[in-house]
């Protein structure tokens, strides 16, 4: 079984900076490619970002690249999403995801995600 929590959401100006952290439960955290993704009313789930389980390989949505950076402590089984420069348009609920390959279609979500509004 899987749990994941994500916070560090909130509301900020256009220009400024997030983290995000999505903590899992389980003992084989470093097993799994994690994940960020992100949904904003009436669109559909767009992927953010995601890293390998060791952490050396990264991978970015042209959207985001330069400006977001993902990370991960597998020691204590959290993900992060470094989010600097935010646009309106990053306005969403993250969600962060796991999956036991690189391809985006085997991401699965469990947490209730969390919500980052930018203002202009």
């Amino acid at each position: 079984q899987v749990q994941l929590v994500e916070s560090g959401g909130g509301l900020v100006q256009a220009g400024g900076s997030l983290r995000l952290s999505c903590a899992a439960s389980g003992r084989s955290f470093g097993a799994f490619v994690m994940g960020w993704f992100r949904q904003a009313p009436g669109k559909e789930r767009e992927f953010v970002a995601r890293i390998s389980q060791s952490g050396g390989g990264t991978a970015y949505a042209d959207s985001v690249k330069g400006r977001f950076t993902i990370s991960r402590d597998n020691a204590k089984n959290t993900v992060y999403l470094q989010m600097n420069s935010l646009k309106p348009e990053d306005t969403a609920l993250y969600h962060c995801a796991f999956s036991s390959t690189w391809s985006l279609s085997d991401f699965r979500s469990w947490g209730q995600g969390t919500q980052v509004t930018v203002s202009s």
